[in-house]
């Protein structure tokens, strides 16, 4: 990497961690431009707009999603252990964010009535996690690990929910025993779902080019 592609790489670095904990909304180029000892002129000729380091912000925390959470987890075997791979993977990252905050959470909250490119965004990314998660479940059916009249949006609602009520009872209410009780929950999720494992074989790999 050259020097200018290094130096927009850590203004992204910091700006992803200021907007953890502040909020896209939270994010200036003035803020960060004090944060990186470096002038307002020298973040802002890197990014266009706040909106356009916003934006690159967003790609950051989503591409280390992915990077975390989604393809080590397409490595385990179609069905049942890869989405149980996906969850633990997923509450792993929530139990880091407990201390810095998790972007797709608090970004909701603060674009959830307000329109604009951002929103759509964030949006997108986050349905694009959902329906990865809702690719794995009807696989998990598919493989008959769970019960074939299962509901798989039901399913993905319930995983989701019990993401939610960990980042709240742990982050905000800072309640001792959140992650064990969001596993005990995915748990009994699945022992609900689940049906006796078929013989299908796991031979065609996931049409999957992102989340």
């Amino acid at each position: 990497m050259r020097k200018g592609e290094l130096t927009r790489a850590a203004i992204l670095e910091v700006a992803l961690n200021l907007a953890s904990r502040d909020g896209l909304e939270g994010l200036t180029i003035g803020l960060l431009a004090d944060k990186m000892n470096m002038s307002k002129s020298g973040v802002f000729a890197h990014f266009g707009s706040r909106e356009d380091l916003q934006s690159e912000v967003l790609k950051l925390y989503h591409s280390n999603f992915e990077r975390e959470v989604f393809f080590p987890s397409i490595k385990e075997a179609r069905g049942l252990p890869r989405l149980q791979a996906m969850y633990a993977r997923w509450i792993k990252r929530v139990t880091v964010e407990i201390a810095s905050g998790c972007i797709y959470i608090s970004g909701a909250v603060e674009y959830d009535d307000r329109p604009g490119p951002i929103r759509e965004e964030l949006a997108g990314m986050v349905r694009a996690w959902q329906e990865a998660l809702l690719r794995c479940v009807q696989q998990t059916i598919a493989c008959g690990d769970f019960k074939p009249d299962t509901d798989p949006h039901q399913v993905v609602f319930e995983m989701y929910g019990l993401i939610l009520a960990l980042h709240h009872d742990a982050r905000f209410l800072r309640m001792p025993g959140s992650v064990n009780r969001a596993q005990a929950g995915f748990d009994r999720l699945i022992d609900c779902y689940q049906a006796e494992a078929s013989s299908v074989p796991d031979t065609e790999a996931p049409a999957m080019n992102t989340i």
